[in-house]
């Protein structure tokens, strides 16, 4: 009997690419996304797809339902769906900063409490956890993104040690630069967020300049590989990334902070 996947997120970019690809591995994959319109490609492809938006429980709630009625299981949930609320934090309304707390890390557990009593009554499941090396480091302008993320990363540990009785592992998948919308929509609410002759506006083109460079060229169809493997591993790893390079950074911004806020100063400058 094939596996079953729920992936959210899965309009475009990682998440897309991962639906596809735990599709042609033999996975029955079940997903949405909130633009429903981008997700003809993936229904023809054989994907269950519908409306979902990881900040409204009832909408959740029927996307598992649907699985457990359909397929009797849930092996491996993708929490994949989120967003960048860049932007100034002195001028970041507060609403802004909470939704984006509500889709990153409240819209992945509110999902996960749906999905862990069906994985308890089975003894086993994968949740994978979709954070970014931005857990662990920073840059000026990703104030609330960053926070969202090194929180998803604890709850995500703090997950494992709970429910690992159960034979179900929680996981963390940290990607770097990727080539996709995100780093758009990153920029576009980073000039949303700023106000009228804002001090920071050249601050938001540097980081423009940043994100659109040639540093960043892991594709999604590398990260989907990345999910992949987080997702089926026999002996699974607390924390994953695409390349060395995405780990190395990690680690020197959190082994040696000061030389990171250094380099990361002389970047944005």
């Amino acid at each position: 009997m094939a596996k079953v996947a729920i992936i959210t997120g899965i309009s475009s970019g990682m998440g897309h690419a991962a639906a596809l690809y735990f599709h042609e591995n033999g996975f029955e994959v079940y997903g949405g996304a909130r633009r429903v319109e981008k997700l003809e490609d993936l229904k023809d492809a054989g994907i269950h797809t519908q409306r979902l938006d990881v900040t409204d429980k009832l909408s959740l709630r029927e996307l598992v339902d649907r699985v457990v009625a359909e397929q009797g299981k849930i092996d491996v949930l993708v929490n994949n769906a989120g967003y960048g609320e860049y932007g100034p934090l002195e001028e970041i309304p507060i609403e802004n900063a909470q939704k984006q707390f509500d889709v990153n890390l409240f819209g992945v557990d509110r999902l996960t409490q749906l999905v862990l009593p069906v994985m308890r009554r089975q003894g086993y499941g994968r949740i994978i956890n979709i954070s970014s090396i931005a857990g662990d480091m920073y840059t000026p302008l990703g104030g609330w993104y960053h926070a969202t993320k090194a929180g998803l990363n604890m709850w995500s540990d703090a997950l494992d040690q709970e429910v690992r009785q159960f034979g179900i592992r929680s996981v963390v998948v940290q990607p770097g630069g990727t080539k996709s919308e995100w780093s758009h929509v990153a920029v576009d609410n980073a000039r949303k967020n700023l106000s009228d002759n804002s001090p920071y506006e050249p601050l938001v083109d540097k980081l423009d300049e940043l994100l659109s460079s040639s540093f960043f060229g892991a594709t999604s169809e590398d990260l989907a590989k990345v999910f992949y493997k987080a997702a089926t591993d026999v002996h699974p790893k607390r924390r994953y990334f695409n390349a060395w390079t995405d780990h190395a950074i990690v680690t020197f911004a959190r082994t040696m902070p000061n030389s990171y806020k250094f380099l990361i100063s002389k970047i944005m400058k």
